[in-house]
């Protein structure tokens, strides 16, 4: 009887393992000890650690909920402010431990690995393009100035947002997003 793939709990445990311990603190004994496999199945799944990080920043994408960003009959403000509330309390219900993984490999990784440090700048390209597309539908509705250009407030947003991480996390509270939530909605998107 041939045994059952182990891909799914490997890849899962590996998102799990770089999410909460980072790239360079993270081994392949720890990820299928994580996915309770043995450390030979994790190369029948994956040629490397750095595959294995690719895939993780995939499925993380997946659990941003990017589809709240185009949620029919809502305003634009109102998609793109829930959006980052949903962020706020995957951080929050995490203890404030792990943050975001595109903007924790693109510190502790980008310097080091081109195929992972061209991973990241697509994700926050990609994650910048759905902010920008949800701002031009702001201004297109008239809930934003006619003179905003979308694509940059796109990367300001993006940028304060990991930057406001970074600042919760080392101050383990929720005050940093008080201000960005503030200072994105109340000044700059005003």
């Amino acid at each position: 009887m041939a045994r059952a793939s182990k891909r799914e709990e490997i890849a899962q445990a590996a998102l799990d393992q770089f999410h909460s311990h980072g790239f360079h603190a993270t081994g392949i004994n720890d990820i299928t000890a994580a996915a309770g496999a043995p450390k030979g199945s994790f190369y029948n799944h994956f040629s490397s650690k750095e595959e294995s990080a690719l895939e993780a920043l995939s499925r993380y994408a997946d659990s941003l909920r990017f589809d709240i960003l185009f949620t029919p009959e809502q305003p634009a403000l109102d998609r793109l402010r829930a959006h980052f509330e949903f962020l706020r309390r995957m951080t929050v219900d995490s203890g404030f431990a792990r943050g975001c993984l595109v903007g924790n490999f693109g510190a502790e990784v980008a310097d080091h690995n081109e195929t992972i440090r061209s991973a990241v700048r697509q994700s926050f390209d990609q994650w910048a393009g759905l902010i920008s597309r949800v701002l031009t539908e702001g201004r297109e509705a008239g809930e934003l100035g006619a003179g905003l250009d979308a694509d940059e407030a796109a990367r300001f947003i993006l940028s304060a947002w990991e930057g406001t991480l970074i600042v919760a996390r080392a101050d383990k509270t929720s005050i940093p997003f008080d201000s960005f939530f503030h200072m994105v909605f109340g000044v700059v998107l005003r």
